[in-house]
């Protein structure tokens, strides 16, 4: 019996060291999810304004660029999958391999080659085990994104892009990230960034209606200088809204998991006092026994 309660005065411990840890790490995420928040909404203001001037360009002119320019045949379609550097954050990174997978077998259904783009160490560490094929990695700058890192990821796509399929490029490229929408959802969602289809939301709603514009040189020249900044844009607020996604679902496993050590505490808890009273209770049934065994002797 005193072993039994050895083992329950561990388990309890264990569950209590486990608490700490669990709840440190979801103060953590807390602190960082607002700064990761803050800087979606910095630069909310500058992809909205890029999107508007691109939106005018293309708008307002009948230039045939590369970038807006659907190819008559897709061969090689780019998958640029957003997954984090850690775990500890429950089905965040599962979703999003998973997103990225079904969008790859649909796409080879379509007759497209899928040609991944890994960002995060979970999405390389899970191609890597299953010896899976991919064109390029980041890794090392998921939990606070760079825009330097953007603006790598960019020229790498935009790169591939121009080589086009035929030449081992790609003729068409997807994002797949998870986007923050409350503390308790973040959603897989989908982009196809190239060829460019500018298209908001807001500003169809509104129905706005842009002035007439001349372009300096030309509107040729006005695209080439303003959509790779239009794609560093989208790239850069993708990593943003990630990293705002994976803390939140940190803080939400984290929280998760100190509730159950709770439960496990309380549960051990009812069975070391269970285990002591059944020990008291032998005990003196030991007593009672030896007292009447030495009265009855006498």
């Amino acid at each position: 019996m005193g072993a039994q309660l050895r083992v329950y005065k561990q388990k309890i411990s264990t569950a209590q060291t486990t608490k700490k840890i669990t709840k440190a790490m979801e103060l953590i995420a807390a602190s960082r999810i607002q700064k990761a928040m803050a800087r979606v909404r910095a630069s909310s203001p500058f992809a909205r304004a890029v999107t508007r001037a691109v939106s005018a360009v293309a708008t307002h002119s009948n230039v045939e660029h590369p970038l807006t320019t659907e190819r008559e045949v897709i061969r090689r379609s780019a998958v640029v999958i957003f997954a984090s550097d850690r775990g500890l954050a429950g089905a965040f990174n599962s979703q999003i391999l998973r997103e990225g997978l079904e969008l790859a077998e649909l796409l080879r259904q379509q007759g497209k080659e899928p040609v991944f783009y890994l960002i995060g160490r979970k999405a390389v560490g899970y191609f890597q085990f299953r010896r899976m094929e991919a064109a390029a990695e980041w890794t090392g700058d998921t939990d606070t994104p760079h825009f330097t890192t953007a603006e790598e990821i960019a020229a790498t796509l935009l790169s591939a892009y121009d080589r086009g399929g035929e030449d081992g490029g790609v003729d068409e490229i997807n994002l797949v990230y998870n986007r923050f929408v409350s503390m308790m959802t973040q959603t897989p969602e989908t982009v196809r960034l190239l060829p460019l289809e500018v298209v908001e939301a807001e500003e169809a709603a509104s129905a706005q209606v842009y002035p007439l514009y001349e372009f300096e040189p030309d509107a040729e020249t006005v695209l080439d200088a303003l959509l790779p900044v239009y794609i560093q844009s989208r790239v850069f607020n993708a990593l943003l809204q990630s990293s705002a996604a994976k803390h939140a679902a940190t803080q939400k496993a984290m929280k998760s998991a100190s509730d159950n050590a709770d439960k496990l505490i309380t549960d051990y808890t009812r069975l070391r006092n269970n285990a002591r009273q059944a020990e008291i209770t032998q005990q003196i049934a030991e007593i009672v026994g030896g007292a009447d065994a030495l009265a009855s002797g006498k």
